[in-house]
């Protein structure tokens, strides 16, 4: 099967590295200057252990790209998806499927209208990594998996075949037939998790230890698993109980990367992650004034840096 990696940032980076360790046929749809460090360097991984190692890759740019994948993942910080959209779309033929490793829902919703639900997969990143000065992909934490699986019943790659492609060995995999509840399941804790790390500027263990803290974190939770549900995709049990795990946990110093980028002055996916969760919840009715407050503040972050 032949692969294209959108995006080799932290999340495309590293787990396109790892297919091609396995010995996948992968190529890298990057911009030209991101082409050329990765041929004059290849991927460099910087482990939680310490250990780095450079991994040779195949960089293509966008006016170069042409048809002839089988698998096209998608792995750009949301508010990069539209630009990263067009350029890939000329490697999307009839029977190409498109795997979006992207924050929220609103990507997938373009996918579908743009490709149709037989050429669209759900998936879900859980990794550990950041982009590092020099364009190297740093491992922060142990933690690597994809959850992905199709959107339609009839897809024009089986998911047997996708799967038998990323399972690497080297992270976890797992094929689902509920795509949309895993990113449903990963939108809730992902945004509860952001919009309490933003407000307050701290890590969840600080938030939960201060006075009304534990109270104020339940109550982003209770917003965001509203807005689920009236959606129609309410987390289960299980689900509930790991992000719970987490969320009210009162030593645990857990952050986001929209955390993360706010506090680096970067760019952050404040429409894609909080926004349009307000959004969602104000068509159907169901209140979030803590993710409002949360996404004023992030768009007025975002207002100051531009």
């Amino acid at each position: 099967m032949k692969i294209l990696v959108v995006g080799a940032g932290a999340v495309g980076g590293y787990f396109g590295a790892r297919l091609v360790q396995a010995g996948r046929d992968v190529d890298f749809l990057v911009r030209p200057a991101r082409a050329e460090l990765l041929r004059e360097r290849g991927l460099v991984l910087r482990s939680a252990d310490g250990g780095v190692e450079s991994v040779p890759v195949t960089p293509v740019t966008a006016d170069r790209l042409g048809p002839g994948y089988d698998l096209v993942v998608l792995a750009v910080k949301s508010y990069g998806f539209d630009a990263a959209l067009e350029d890939a779309a000329p490697a999307v033929g009839p029977d190409t499927v498109v795997l979006p490793f992207l924050n929220g829902m609103r990507h997938i919703d373009a996918l579908v209208e743009r490709f149709g639900a037989d050429r669209v997969y759900g998936g879900v990143a859980m990794v550990m990594t950041r982009l590092g000065a020099e364009g190297e992909i740093v491992e922060v934490g142990k933690m690597s998996q994809l959850i992905y699986g199709p959107l339609s019943d009839r897809p024009v790659v089986a998911p047997a075949d996708v799967h038998a492609a990323l399972d690497a060995g080297s992270y976890s995999v797992s094929l689902t037939g509920s795509a949309r509840q895993e990113l449903w399941n990963k939108w809730v804790f992902l945004a509860t998790l952001g919009a309490c790390n933003c407000l307050m500027r701290a890590p969840i263990g600080r938030i939960n230890s201060a006075p009304g803290g534990q109270e104020f974190t339940a109550g982003v939770f209770a917003e965001a698993i509203a807005v689920a549900t009236a959606s129609g995709y309410p987390p289960g049990q299980d689900a509930r109980d790991r992000a719970d795990a987490i969320i009210a946990d009162t030593t645990a110093t857990t952050t986001t990367s929209l955390y993360w980028d706010l506090t680096q002055g970067n760019p952050v996916e404040a429409d894609q992650i909080i926004g349009d969760l307000v959004a969602r919840g104000r068509e159907l009715g169901v209140p979030t004034p803590l993710f409002s407050l949360a996404y004023t503040g992030l768009s007025a972050y975002a207002a100051a840096r531009a």
